[in-house]
């Protein structure tokens, strides 16, 4: 167990204060008992003022970022201790400090998403032993991790977990427990793809001169432990009136060997219209739980709550036209159909 987020409890800085907290480092010494040694490092920090539920750090002005001298030795500390370890678990984000409201003296604002406190030097480090090597995340915001994500083969999002964090994040990691959970925003690439959502307009998103336009993890991302096909989307009807509903279902296969859970995400596009709309909205979803091999079926309703929107006296109309109806895990891998809506 390495990095500044292994040993300390992170709540957030508006939570309260429990009467006790598990650590991911503690969560996984209980998990294991004395079948397993576990090693620790601290690799580096974040913040050289405590940022975790015992200083309730959110409120004070004081906030002094990792020193890069200090930090340095630090992780070559870490990759002596990791040198031993046959699997490495880094546990990287932010704190209470490093996401947190500013006003006057009190610093909180944040000039770019990378990770603070030379964590990305943790990584490069570690990763140069060749050992299996797990990144787990705790944090309050999306930080854009383009390292970590080209080069770290297993990572999971922890966001902020609450008093018993390393009971829960033990649990995910000795497969105890099979995650199933799903983005509800997207992950920049970087500061200047700020504002980054899936629904923008058709002409709102151009490429740049130095990265990719799409994030780095789209909304409704998420992997787990098992794996999942999605086949036969079909609509009731080839064709409703505008104040009809039509019945969209599409199968879901667990193509893995562990029964696990899919959020299904139906998104449609409105594909001629009086105003301008975005080029997918979600319009439904379902979490599903499927054992290996077996499939289920997914339903969803259309009607014009799902299908209209305000024209431009703001009035709620459903327009006759063509809507792309499409359906999958995210807002990106999708299967798709047609659904027409006529005026009768």
């Amino acid at each position: 167990m390495i990095g500044p987020n292994a040993a300390d409890v992170h709540l957030g800085g508006y939570s309260g204060m429990p009467g006790r907290g598990i650590s991911i480092l503690q969560g996984i010494k209980d998990k294991v008992g004395a079948s397993i040694e576990v090693l620790y490092s601290l690799g580096c920090r974040i913040t050289e003022t405590r940022g975790d539920r015992e200083t309730m750090p959110t409120f004070s002005d004081k906030l002094a970022l990792g020193d890069p001298a200090l930090n340095a030795k630090r992780i070559q500390e870490a990759v002596s201790v990791a040198e031993k370890a046959e699997l490495i678990i880094l546990a990287l984000g932010g704190n209470e400090q490093t996401c947190r409201e500013a006003w006057e003296n009190h610093l909180g604002d944040r000039s770019g998403l990378d990770l603070l406190g030379n964590q990305d030097d943790l990584v490069k480090a570690i990763l140069a032993l060749r050992k299996p090597v797990v990144v787990f995340l705790i944090h309050g915001r999306p930080n854009s991790i383009n390292y970590i994500a080209e080069n770290v083969p297993a990572i999971l999002e922890g966001w902020y977990l609450g008093q018993e964090t390393g009971t829960a994040v033990a649990d995910v990691l000795f497969g105890d427990v099979n995650p199933g959970g799903k983005l509800p925003i997207s992950v920049p690439r970087s500061a200047g793809q700020l504002p980054g959502y899936y629904y923008q307009k058709p002409s709102a998103r151009l490429q740049y001169v130095d990265s990719l336009s799409t994030p780095l993890y789209p909304f409704g991302w998420g992997l787990s432990y098992s794996t999942f096909k999605y086949g036969n989307l079909s609509v009731s009807s080839n064709s409703i009136g505008t104040e009809g509903r039509a019945k969209v279902t599409v199968d879901v296969t667990n193509t893995s060997a562990v029964p696990g859970d899919e959020v299904v995400q139906l998104y449609i596009r409105d594909e001629v219209s009086s105003v301008t709309r975005p080029v997918k909205e979600l319009r439904g979803f379902r979490r599903i739980t499927i054992d290996p091999g077996k499939t289920q079926t997914v339903e969803f309703i259309l009607g014009p709550d799902e299908l209209s929107f305000l024209d431009r006296d703001m009035r709620r109309v459903v327009e006759p036209g063509s809507f792309k109806i499409m359906v999958g895990g995210n807002s990106v891998d999708l299967i798709e159909t047609t659904l027409t809506v006529v005026r009768r």
